[in-house]
C-alpha cells in the first residue's frame, strides 16, 4: 500500500499504525521520526502519540469491540481498514475528551484521506454500532461484558464481547488486557490470576514518566524544586537520583532540559548502571549502549571521570549516544561500532544490556506484545549468552560484569545465568535482582558477576 500524506493527528497515527506492521521498529522511533517530518502542531502531536500507543496497547481488546458489530470475518478486511476501525474504537472507548459524533466523523473522513472513500459508509456503520454497545456505568470486577480501563476499573457493555474470566482466563486475559493468548497461558501458570490481572491494568495504561538527576549538575532536591516552581508535580522515587512525574509532559519543555539537568530513564533501568558500582578513573565497557542512557549514567556515577567505550550495531544508533551525551555535558564517552570488532580490554567493568523479549516493559513498548513468538526466548539466547561472554573476556581479573535485561522471563534472565556459570568457572554471581512491572517501575532483571 503507498504512503499517504499525513495532514492530520488521526493520519499521521494511521500511517505509523501501519509502518509498524512492515517494519520492525521500535513504535517510539517510527513516531519520533514522523513527528518531525509531519508538522503539526502541539496539540496534534500528542494525539497522534496518544492514538498510536493507545491503539498498539488495546489492540486485541478493541478487535474484540469491533468483531460483533460486523458482517464479515476480521481477516477479510483490509490492514488499513482494520487500524482505522480500532482508531475510531480506540476514542469513542478511552478518549472520554472526544464526542462521539466528532470520533466517528474525523474517522470516517480517514477513508478520503487515505484515497479510498467508497469505505466512508463501512466505517460510519460499524462505529456506530461500536458505540451502542458502550455504557457510562462502571464496574471493579472482570466479566465479559465488563471492559477493562485503568486502574482496576471496568466500563460495562451491553453485551458480552470477551469469554469468560472464570471459565476461560486465559483466553480473557488475551482478549480483554490484550496478550498474546500463549503469553498469557504462560503468566497464568507463574503468577496466578489476580496477579495477572494486577500486570494487565499495568500494561494497559501509559507508563510514569520517570527521571534521572543529573548528578554532575545538579542535586535530585534542586531538581524537584525547579519542577513543583515550574507547577509540575513530582516527588523522589526509590533510587538516590530517580524522579517519578505525575504529569505527562514534553520533556523538552521541563526545566533544565537544555542545560542537562536530567535525562529520562525508568527507575527499574537506574539500578542496571548502579549494580556495577563504578568508581571514577576506571574504564568501563557498555556492549549494548545505545540510545545512551546507561552509558551517561556510568559517566555520571564517575563524576565524569574516566572512560566508557559505548557500543553498538551501528553508527546511526551510536549518534544518539553521543547526542544526550553531549546534552548533559558529560566528555568521558567513546562510541565504538562493533560491526567493525569489539574495542580491545582489559576494562576494569562492563555493562551488557542484552536485546530481550522486553516483557517488563510491554506498555513502554506496546507493539512488542504483537511480535513475540513462544520460540523467541530461544531464539535470543545464544546472542545473549554470546554477548555476556565476549564481555566478561575483555574484563581484568576481578573485575565486574553486569548482565541485564528488561525482561521478566527466567529463561533469559536466573536460566541463562545458571547456565553461563556451570560453563565458566572463572565467574561467579555477586547479587542480582528482579524487578515486578508497577512495583514501582517497569520490570527487568540485573546480575552482577565477578571475574576471578
Amino acid at each position: 500500500m503507498k504512503r499517504r500524506p499525513a495532514a492530520s493527528a488521526r493520519l499521521l497515527a494511521l500511517n505509523i499504525l501501519q509502518e509498524t506492521q512492515r517494519q520492525h521498529k521500535f513504535v517510539q522511533q517510527l513516531t519520533d521520526e514522523e513527528l518531525r517530518t509531519g508538522d503539526l502542531p502541539p496539540v496534534e502531536a500528542r494525539l497522534t502519540t496518544h492514538l498510536v500507543y493507545g491503539v498498539l496497547r488495546r489492540r486485541a481488546t478493541l478487535d474484540a469491540l469491533l468483531r460483533p458489530c460486523l458482517q464479515r470475518p476480521w481477516r477479510e478486511i483490509e490492514p488499513w481498514l482494520r487500524d482505522c476501525l480500532r482508531l475510531g474504537a480506540y476514542q469513542l472507548t478511552f478518549l472520554s475528551r472526544i464526542p462521539p459524533h466528532a470520533a466517528v466523523h474525523e474517522t470516517v473522513e480517514l477513508a478520503t484521506q487515505w484515497g479510498r472513500p467508497r469505505a466512508k459508509r463501512f466505517l460510519n456503520a460499524v462505529l456506530r454500532r461500536v458505540s451502542e454497545i458502550l455504557t457510562p456505568e462502571a464496574s471493579s470486577e472482570p466479566a465479559a461484558d465488563a471492559l477493562p480501563m485503568e486502574d482496576g476499573v471496568f466500563r460495562k457493555l451491553t453485551r458480552p464481547v470477551f469469554p469468560d474470566p472464570t471459565a476461560q482466563p486465559g483466553d480473557y486475559l488475551a482478549a480483554a488486557m490484550s496478550w498474546p493468548r500463549w503469553l498469557a497461558e504462560r503468566w497464568l501458570t507463574r503468577y496466578g490470576w489476580l496477579e495477572c490481572l494486577r500486570l494487565g491494568f499495568w500494561f494497559v495504561q501509559p507508563p510514569p514518566l520517570w527521571l534521572r538527576a543529573n548528578r554532575c549538575r545538579i542535586t535530585r532536591d534542586e531538581l524537584l524544586r525547579q519542577l513543583q516552581l515550574a507547577g509540575f508535580t513530582a516527588h523522589a522515587g526509590e533510587y538516590p537520583e530517580a524522579i517519578r512525574l505525575d504529569d505527562s509532559a514534553n520533556v523538552r519543555d521541563l526545566p533544565g532540559y537544555a542545560d542537562g539537568w536530567f535525562s529520562v530513564q525508568d527507575e527499574s533501568a537506574m539500578r542496571a548502571a548502579a549494580a556495577v558500582m563504578p568508581e571514577p578513573g576506571w574504564r568501563v565497557l557498555d556492549l549494548c549502549a545505545a540510545p545512551g542512557g546507561k552509558s551517561t549514567h556510568l559517566a555520571e556515577l564517575m563524576n565524569n571521570h574516566g572512560q566508557i567505550v559505548a557500543c553498538d550495531a551501528s553508527a546511526e544508533r551510536l549518534r544518539t549516544v553521543d547526542d544526550l551525551a553531549r546534552r548533559l555535558g558529560l566528555t568521558i564517552i567513546t562510541t565504538h561500532d562493533v560491526s567493525k570488532g569489539l574495542p580491545a580490554g582489559p576494562f576494569d567493568a562492563a555493562l551488557v544490556d542484552v536485546p530481550c523479549t522486553n516483557t517488563g516493559v510491554l506498555g513502554r513498548r506496546p507493539e512488542v506484545r504483537w511480535r513475540l513468538k513462544p520460540d523467541s526466548f530461544a531464539r535470543l539466547l545464544p546472542l545473549q549468552t554470546k554477548l555476556l561472554l565476549e564481555a566478561a573476556e575483555r574484563v581484568r581479573p576481578g573485575g565486574v560484569i553486569v548482565y541485564s535485561t528488561c525482561s521478566i522471563e527466567p529463561e533469559e534472565n536466573e536460566g541463562l545465568i545458571h547456565e553461563v556459570l556451570a560453563r565458566v568457572p572463572w565467574l561467579r554471581r555477586e547479587e542480582e535482582a528482579l524487578a515486578i512491572p508497577g512495583r514501582p517501575a517497569d520490570g527487568g532483571y540485573w546480575v552482577r558477576l565477578r571475574r576471578d
